[in-house]
């Protein structure tokens, strides 16, 4: 089994390294199915993400002036040093704009997209032999929100780059703060979700089942110990009281509110209604950190750039 394997199995759960070698033996090599085995077997002490952030680069947005229209995009280099780079950094907030006025996050019409006297595709291989260092225009988003606004925040000087959309009849003006407080939740919290409603079956069913292994690995384990085991209806309420934790993890109006523990998201979010008397929905939000999924920076950093590059 590659060590390399075991070591990063190792890093992402806290289990014991011939634990992971194991896990990793079962999975036949699938790291996914292998954090399941470990998780199952209660081994697993911490889950931290597979797509953890290597590469470097900076992420950066704009919002109108009326608060109706935002783009988002992200930009890699190599090293923290052309990340840190004015030019670069003015790089990435050109092609912020012209995302912007493109009116699009596919990133197919954005490399075609003019840029001065060439393409934006263009125009990143010009940066590339100006700057010196392989850079990799990623991905962008272009949001609009007609009923309401649009309110941004850029966290660790370009690292993580957030945009929430409130629907309401409430100005612009008057969400500020809320949005502003939200879109430091995502930055902090990383939701997946904004709502119950909008998690997939299949993710239920999948931490229901790994939970329900979980809980009767660990009901064994008790009876191996002499003590009584649980009965099954119990094991079932078991599960279901850890699924909903889970849950309040990764659905943003679950979440307890950063500021004040002791609020959830969404009565952070009826409280400013109220307070306005304007209704607020929390629409949609969108995250980025720089790197995401990109887990070798001379692998895959190195493969994207290639590939942008025609190679």
């Amino acid at each position: 089994m590659d060590a390399k394997l075991v070591k990063k199995l190792r890093d992402m759960t806290g289990a014991g390294m011939m634990d992971c070698k194991k896990a990793l033996v079962e999975a036949d090599g699938d790291i996914d199915k292998a954090v399941d085995i470990l998780r199952e077997k209660g081994e697993a002490k911490a889950i931290k993400k597979a797509d953890r952030v290597t590469a470097e680069g900076l992420v950066n947005l704009i919002i109108t002036e009326d608060a109706k229209s935002a783009s988002m995009v992200e930009v890699n280099s190599e090293t923290d040093f052309v990340a840190k780079n004015k030019d670069f950094q003015d790089f990435v907030q050109e092609m912020a704009q012209v995302v912007l006025e493109q009116k699009t996050g596919d990133m197919a019409a954005i490399n075609a997209a003019p840029f001065g006297s060439a393409t934006v595709e263009e125009a990143v291989k010009e940066k590339v032999s100006t700057i010196g260092e392989n850079i990799s225009f990623r991905r962008a988003a272009y949001m609009e929100q007609p009923e309401g606004a649009l309110v941004g925040y850029v966290h660790g000087g370009g690292r993580i780059a957030v945009v929430v959309s409130l629907k309401s009849d409430a100005s612009a003006e008057d969400l500020e703060v809320l949005g502003k407080d939200l879109a430091m939740q995502v930055a902090s919290m990383n939701p997946k979700y904004i709502s119950k409603d909008d998690v997939e079956q299949s993710y239920i069913d999948h931490e229901k089942e790994i939970l329900l292994s979980q809980a009767q690995n660990e009901n064994e384990e008790e009876i191996k110990a002499g003590k009584k085991g649980k009965p099954e209806h119990i094991i079932e309420k078991m599960v279901e009281g850890r699924l909903q934790k889970e849950l309040k993890e990764v659905v943003l109006l679950e979440q307890p509110f950063v500021k004040d523990g002791d609020l959830t998201v969404a009565q952070v979010i009826a409280n400013a209604a109220k307070a306005l008397g304007k209704d607020i929905v929390l629409e949609a939000f969108v995250r980025y950190e720089v790197g995401e999924g990109l887990e070798k920076r001379t692998e895959d950093f190195a493969a994207e750039v290639a590939a942008q590059m025609g190679n």
